[in-house]
């Protein structure tokens, strides 16, 4: 399993804007929970997914008005329960 994490500018404190939003959507549309955090998101994915999710959340924030996403990728053990 890979652990995304991502980070949207601009950072507007208590409200995300369409251009977080939009990312998160996209990649929940996509079956993936996302942990939306005040600082930035995260969620696990298949090595299956990772192109098609970190793809989706990065077009969508830039199509809704992202200056800025920062990305990151690592791998971690698989959640009790889950392969």
């Amino acid at each position: 399993m890979l652990l995304l994490e991502f980070t949207i500018e601009p950072f507007h404190e208590g409200n995300p804007g369409p251009h977080v939003t939009a990312a998160i959507a996209a990649a929940e549309a996509l079956g993936v929970a996302v942990e939306f955090g005040p600082f930035g998101s995260s969620c696990t994915v298949s090595p299956a997914q990772v192109a098609a999710v970190s793809g989706a959340i990065v077009a969508q924030a830039f199509a809704h008005g992202a200056s800025h996403v920062s990305l990151h990728a690592e791998r971690v053990a698989p959640r009790a329960g889950t392969r």
